[in-house]
């Protein structure tokens, strides 16, 4: 991203200078105040970065998780916010904190995660500066890095003047990674705030890529399959009172998904794990099973668990209808019974993210950072702005920390990104409260 960066630091250098760019609407006095203090606050934001990367907060390591909520609730606190932790006992995690004012236009939500996937077990747990302008570190992109870019740009806000004409949301949930269950009752707050929002900002790192943002996300949904055959000795399998056995029953429903189901890119239906003999359990919780059988054995039963991915409601509730009508069709002496565990739902491609994603394109190019398009859905998994996207008019995420190799113990942030992002979300803030004219085609 070096040529992105220098056009970044032009960029900067114009605003500050009262310079006009080509193709740009005018940025106002206001506008240029807040990105003043955006990069005048830098420092203080990567030392805020440091300080909760180094803090484990592992989903299951719920004092971590609460610890980081800690450091956050007192940035909210001192910008002038009413904060509150909602205790997460009741879905078996940390619980959520959620921070409000009240100021004028449309209410903002903005949305994050305090938690990751590195629990206080893995090697990996520290920040670790790579070189000037990269550092690794558990969560600096998903999603830490997110979450200070949100502190930053209200900061910002504050510093020029104008946060207290701003009505902002912002929850950050302790269980992202791996959610609370029942998942209703886990994402039950944002749900409810979300009725009273007009505009939802998630700051997932998207695809680390600060020339694009999410519009869309599929959606995740479970499903297990369970078949059964007829007993007996190999000898007499597909004879007509013993039939093909519970293992070829599910080799047909899945060959069935496969024939009737692949070629679309947004509809992705995977077994991850499957079992199948004479005695078989398979535990979807902790990811484990067990089977016993001998070749010489017709197969009994056997149990598949999958995930399905789609784009909106209707692209699940037909790839749903083809699946059961799938498994329906068994061979003969056995049985194939599907079911369905709905999860995150489908963040659909709607008229009013393209509108809220032109916004935020609009300010990118106004403030001299470039385009910014959006991401490939295909590529962006299941976040929490999908549990909002269907209530509010406009929905969008992927603000989040430039960088790459997220989950992993490479993941790696592009620190030279977070000026730029608190400086673009800062300003896309300002306009949506002051009611942004949506940009022309």
């Amino acid at each position: 991203m070096t040529s992105y960066r220098a056009a970044a630091v032009v960029a900067l250098f114009l605003i500050g200078t009262g310079a006009s760019l080509a193709a740009q609407t005018p940025v106002s006095p206001a506008e240029r105040a807040i990105v003043r203090a955006a990069t005048a606050g830098n420092a203080e934001g990567l030392a805020l970065l440091e300080r909760v990367v180094n803090i484990n907060s592992g989903t299951m390591n719920l004092a971590g998780v609460r610890q980081v909520g800690d450091v956050f609730r007192a940035e909210f606190d001192r910008l002038g916010f009413t904060t509150r932790w909602e205790d997460g006992a009741p879905y078996q995690r940390a619980g959520h904190l959620i921070a409000e004012r009240t100021g004028q236009g449309p209410r903002l939500l903005l949305i994050g995660h305090l938690d990751t996937v590195f629990e206080p077990d893995s090697p990996f747990q520290r920040f670790e500066r790579l070189d000037s302008a990269h550092a690794r570190g558990p969560g600096i992109t998903d999603m830490k890095g997110g979450d200070v870019i949100i502190v930053q740009a209200l900061k910002a806000l504050k510093a020029a003047g104008v946060l207290d004409r701003i009505s902002i949301t912002v929850v950050l949930h302790g269980d992202e990674e791996h959610s609370g269950k029942p998942l209703g009752l886990a994402r039950r707050t944002l749900i409810e705030t979300a009725r009273t929002a007009a505009i939802a900002i998630g700051f997932e790192d998207g695809d680390g890529d600060p020339r694009t943002a999410v519009g869309a996300r599929r959606g995740v949904t479970s499903w297990h399959l369970v078949t059964t055959g007829t007993p007996a000795h190999s000898s007499q399998v597909f004879r007509e009172d013993v039939g093909a056995g519970a293992i070829y029953e599910a080799a047909r429903v899945l060959n069935g998904f496969r024939e009737r189901l692949a070629g679309d890119p947004l509809v992705t239906f995977n077994p991850g794990a499957a079992v199948g003999g004479t005695t078989v359990t398979l535990d979807t919780e902790q990811a484990r099973g067990t089977a016993f059988g001998k070749s010489n054995v017709v197969a009994e039963r056997m149990e598949v668990s999958g995930d399905l991915r789609t784009i909106s409601p209707e692209a699940l509730a037909r790839a749903k209808a083809v699946m059961q009508a799938i498994a329906s069709e068994s061979l003969p002496r056995t049985t194939a019974t599907l079911s369905f565990d709905d999860g995150y739902p489908p963040m659909a491609p709607t008229d009013g993210n393209r509108t809220l994603l032109g916004h935020y394109d609009q300010v990118s190019r106004d403030l001299g950072f470039g385009p910014v398009g959006m991401d490939n859905p295909a590529k962006a998994g299941a976040a929490d702005i999908s549990f909002v996207a269907g209530i509010v008019p406009m929905a969008m995420d992927g603000l989040g920390l430039g960088g790459k190799d997220g989950h992993t113990v490479n993941e790696t942030a592009d620190l030279t990104t977070l000026p730029m992002l608190t400086a673009r979300t800062a300003v896309l803030l300002y306009r949506l409260a002051r009611g942004a004219t949506p940009p022309t085609p």
